[in-house]
């Protein structure tokens, strides 16, 4: 027996006064509305309804409940009509977490076009490159690259993918000369990026014609900021690998010249993400969606 159904039915009787205009109003066999008041009471070990020949009244039992029918059918149509208003007009507080670079450079110039969709969200963007614990801290959604996602407490959705370049500002290479190859890297000054929550440094990778070479680097300097990173690049403290979006317009106007052209290195993907356990509000669905489309529509990020 579907318990709600049998009570969207009893009111219906009460309210019609019998069985036949009851199955009338709600488009259903006479035989499913006696059925299903029939379950009711054999649920609820009591008589709901006195029935007659002639008409239908309601038990002192059945009053009773009548009004609790009412009360309970009346929170469900608002509980449906709050999700669909929801759906419609999202609103409220959303938390988001998201890389240094990537949230300035990429989400944060898109954003007025999001909140010319959705006017009623209060978005709180928490930018940096340390991996937050979304359960102990709060965070609705965050936006992480990475290949292997270890937390099994978070659900992740796969939205873009993240390109990387390899580059040098023209005084360091002025300085110290181009390489030709991966395996020269290890003549030349490298900075290094460590992660923030571990302190484990970052080997690159490379490809081409089915070759691929692993470098370990050694360095002067080691940072755990996408923008220090790109600092210690421009200050001509060695080669740097960063994301494309990132340095692409810093290769267009000179201020980093690419090297090892030819070789291609691991894309990484890109992923939204949220804890397994909490419902994936509205809120939540129309920004994953809206990042989805931002990241595919960008000249790097696909």
């Amino acid at each position: 027996m579907n318990k709600l159904q049998a009570m969207e039915v009893f009111v219906q009787v009460v309210d019609a006064g019998g069985f036949t205009r009851a199955a009338e109003n709600m488009k259903l066999p006479k035989a499913t509305v006696s059925t299903l008041i029939q379950s009711l009471e054999t649920a609820l070990a009591v008589k709901l309804l006195n029935r007659t020949t002639r008409r239908v009244s309601v038990t002192a039992d059945g009053a009773a409940y009548y009004e609790r029918c009412l009360q309970i059918l009346s929170d469900v149509r608002d509980a449906e009509d709050s999700v669909f208003r929801n759906r419609q007009s999202p609103s409220g507080r959303l938390r988001v977490d998201a890389p240094t670079g990537l949230a300035s450079e990429v989400v944060i110039p898109a954003l007025p076009e999001f909140f010319k969709l959705y006017p009623d969200i209060r978005l709180e963007l928490g930018c940096s490159d340390r991996q937050v614990d979304l359960v102990e801290e709060g965070v609705d959604c965050a936006i992480r690259g990475g290949r292997r996602l270890t937390d099994s407490r978070l659900v992740a959705k796969r939205v873009g993918t993240m390109h990387y370049v390899t580059c040098a500002s023209p005084a360091y290479l002025e300085r110290r000369g181009f390489p030709q190859h991966p395996n020269d890297l290890a003549e030349h000054h490298c900075v290094n990026y460590f992660s923030a929550r571990t302190g484990r440094m970052f080997d690159w990778y490379f490809e081409r014609d089915g070759q691929r070479v692993q470098v370990a680097l050694s360095s002067h300097i080691a940072v755990s900021d996408s923008y220090a990173y790109t600092a210690a690049g421009l200050a001509g403290l060695g080669v740097v690998q960063m994301a494309d979006f990132l340095m692409a317009p810093m290769i267009e106007d000179g201020r980093f010249v690419r090297i090892l052209e030819g070789w291609t290195n691991e894309p990484l993907p890109i992923h939204v993400v949220y804890p397994e356990n909490r419902h994936l509000s509205a809120k939540v669905r129309v920004f994953v969606d809206w990042v989805t489309g931002l990241f595919a529509h960008h000249p790097t990020m696909h």
